[in-house]
């Protein structure tokens, strides 16, 4: 059964944060889709991941090509999960499910800290998801460093 944690972005940029936790992804041996609610925005994330340092090269591929099966980091605006991901990331408000958290082995809630709206979507998708009895961290970089701050057991 998976957990939720939920990523309170207030110091670092998506992109830095989200290569971080995909590096550490894919160290664990987790397939991953990162998931967006907006197409244009995920071919800009495609491209700030192809410019990453070289010894922190992160291979990923954008949804609807021929090998997504193929991909260990598949970025999408849709559910479905061709890659076989155990691990989803959730950016810009994207949906997921209290089913898809106890389905696998963790779904990453990445919000900005600095956008209101993006914060009280955060806080709706904490209450649906711990409110199903979901497992759910709330992780915040306002220190400089990442604490937890909130767990429930769910």
């Amino acid at each position: 059964m998976g957990a939720a944690y939920f990523y309170h972005l207030t110091r670092n940029p998506l992109e830095e944060t989200l290569g971080v936790l995909l590096g550490k992804s894919l160290a664990a041996g987790w397939r991953v889709a990162v998931r967006g609610s907006d197409p244009g925005r995920l071919d800009w994330l495609d491209e700030k991941l192809w410019l990453g340092a070289d010894d922190g090269f992160l291979p990923h591929g954008m949804a609807g090509g021929p090998h997504d099966a193929e991909q260990p980091v598949l970025l999408t605006s849709k559910p479905e999960l061709p890659n076989g991901a155990t691990c989803v990331m959730c950016i810009d408000g994207a949906a997921v499910s209290p089913e898809e958290v106890t389905a696998l082995d963790r779904v990453c809630i990445l919000f900005d800290g600095n956008d209101p709206s993006a914060v009280e979507a955060a806080r709706g998708q904490w209450r649906t998801l711990t409110g199903a009895g979901c497992a759910a961290q709330y992780w915040s970089e306002d220190s400089g460093r990442w604490e937890k701050k909130a767990e429930t057991g769910g």
